[in-house]
């Protein structure tokens, strides 16, 4: 595990958190309108936010050849940009639909951007953050697919295949995905012993406390207890509910943006 990073809040300043935006999907018109809303909550956020955190599947499908990346989701990177521009910290993490980010927006506009879970000191609370996909018990064929995608070699013949056939071809893939084709309310609760996030926590939570353990992925906002004192908060997702998470220093509160 890297060293903590420490963020501190003055008086009035909050940490933002959201994932699971999956532009791209279902359609360019929707993608476009969720897009405007992402863009309206981050122009609100940077009044008094300290950092804001994407925690994973910001886009349905992302690959970054050497010199081209997949068309689109201009406002977002102009508004990310300008926020980054302004001083405002700004932290990516991939998810299982956009792991083949590479140093684009890093170079581009000073984000970076984090593969694995992270430890952080925020207003002196402990929180672990992560996209939450590949951890836990079960789902071993996923698992062994992230090891072949996340391959050295895997991304080296990707980037062979010319841009137009190689995104051409994700894209149709990735829209038959559980993200793309899920409606409203078909995630539910599988209960805290069927979990495989909470089941994370608690393992992790053994071996080192966290205030909060902070994930995406499962597209279901929740806040448990994982002891007295840790909560497990799942920020949820925007294709339907637009959920994300606030701490204001002294609580950590799911939103839904209207």
């Amino acid at each position: 595990m890297p060293p903590v990073e420490t963020i501190e809040l003055r008086s009035g300043q909050k940490v933002y958190f959201a994932s699971d935006f999956h532009l791209g999907t279902p359609t360019p018109e929707k993608s476009r309108e969720r897009e405007r809303a992402i863009v309206d909550w981050l122009e609100t956020a940077r009044a008094d936010a300290a950092a804001i955190f994407l925690v994973g599947d910001v886009f349905d499908f992302w690959f970054e050849y050497k010199q081209s990346i997949p068309k689109g989701f201009a406002r977002l990177q102009g508004k990310l940009a300008e926020l980054t521009d302004a001083g405002l910290p700004i932290t990516l993490f991939t998810g299982n639909h956009d792991m083949w980010m590479s140093d684009y927006f890093t170079s581009e506009m000073g984000i970076p951007v984090y593969r694995k879970p992270r430890v952080y000191d925020i207003g002196g609370k402990r929180f672990y953050i992560g996209h939450g996909d590949g951890l836990g018990p079960g789902d071993h064929v996923y698992k062994q697919l992230k090891k072949v995608f996340e391959n050295g070699l895997a991304r080296w013949l990707f980037r062979w295949v010319h841009p137009d056939i190689g995104i051409s071809l994700a894209l149709a893939w990735s829209r038959k995905s559980r993200a793309s084709g899920a409606e409203k309310g078909e995630e539910v609760f599988l209960g805290e012993n069927r979990e495989w996030l909470y089941l994370y926590c608690q393992e992790v939570e053994k071996r080192q406390h966290h205030d909060y353990y902070i994930f995406g992925h499962r597209h279901l906002p929740l806040d448990l207890s994982v002891t007295p004192n840790s909560r497990y908060v799942n920020i949820g997702e925007w294709l339907h509910a637009r959920t994300y998470g606030v701490f204001d220093g002294q609580t950590m509160a799911l939103k839904e943006w209207k």
